[in-house]
């Protein structure tokens, strides 16, 4: 049946026309009143190393978020990873962050500044050697010149403790050198280090691209881990299709996304709206993006979820 426009709905049209319009004119004005356009919206999204999984997905979500949010800027940036980021919400120079769990939660009562959007996914701790490598466990690590991730990174962290737990913490014992995730790649390819530690969900593309590789199993010392530093560390295994290697199991810490806790409740509540409805899409860029889902996203425990983003999660709650 074919529709027509009656003389009251032609007047209601043209009434909502007048009213757009003066609308328009008085924000126009208003504009022009305050000095010129109103100033964009920006989101930092702080990450980690180019070939790394939380540069991956922040790139997504950085493009997920310029297109759903009007008059808003948003851009990963590049850092040392998780304690940086963490540092760089508290001091305001990023909204959103990526960070391992253990940096938020041991050894003191989480950051009251800080708040989590959500759970994304667990960072797995991959040991990396050359296929040819005479060390097939952490305690060969002895003697041998190893990069324990930069300076800022929660790689750094998480491998601090595993060696203090390991009796290998001490000076001396193991040479340690602080790269990041590109920088160890090439330091292991060109034979200047034995080997390397680097925490990111899986598969890493850069470890993945590595050719002559092989990844050591530590999942021996996740017990160690838990009785002397937290809960949150847990086994999980590397499975064969990853990197098409053999699969090891190895220490696993849940990843957050935290963002100020100052920051205004419409946004933490689209933030989280984002993740779940264009998980799709942060897929795409990295397949860890696949493991979000609500019953996940909300174990964000001991830090508390962003009063906006929990209020996402109950309307949506199955």
């Amino acid at each position: 049946m074919t529709s027509q426009t009656t003389p009251l709905r032609r007047r209601r049209l043209a009434r909502r026309t007048v009213l757009s319009g003066l609308s328009a004119m008085t924000a126009a004005a208003l504009t022009a009143c305050m000095g010129g356009a109103p100033e964009r919206r920006r989101i930092r999204i702080a990450t980690g190393s180019r070939t790394a999984v939380y540069y991956a997905v922040g790139t997504a979500l950085a493009g997920i978020v310029e297109q759903e949010l009007p008059e808003t800027d948003a851009e990963a940036m590049v850092t040392a990873a998780s304690a940086e980021n963490v540092d760089l919400i508290v001091n305001n120079e990023a909204e959103i962050g990526f960070t391992q769990a253990d940096i938020l939660v041991t050894g003191a009562t989480p950051d009251p500044r800080i708040a989590a959007l959500a759970r994304v996914y667990d960072d797995l701790l991959h040991l990396v050697v050359h296929a040819d490598s005479p060390i097939r466990t952490l305690d060969q690590l002895r003697g041998r010149t190893v990069s324990v991730g930069a300076d800022g990174s929660g790689t750094g962290i998480t491998v601090g403790r595993l060696l203090d737990v390991a009796g290998l913490g001490r000076p001396g014992l193991v040479t340690q050198q602080k790269l990041s995730l590109d920088d160890s790649l090439q330091a292991l390819t060109a034979g200047e280090i034995d080997a390397f530690f680097f925490s990111g969900g899986l598969p890493v593309s850069g470890i993945k691209q590595l050719a002559g590789k092989r990844i050591v199993d530590l999942s021996k010392w996740v017990a160690d881990m838990r009785a002397r530093w937290s809960d949150v560390y847990v086994v999980r295994d590397v499975p064969a299709s990853a990197y098409q290697l053999p699969p090891v199991s190895t220490i696993a810490v849940p990843n957050f996304l935290v963002v100020p806790r100052q920051m205004a409740d419409e946004l933490a509540h689209d933030l989280a709206r984002m993740l779940l409805e264009r998980r799709d899409v942060l897929a795409r860029a990295h397949p860890a993006a696949e493991n979000l889902d609500i019953r996940s996203a909300v174990a964000t425990l001991p830090v508390p979820l962003h009063p906006g983003a929990a209020e996402y999660f109950r309307s949506v709650k199955p």
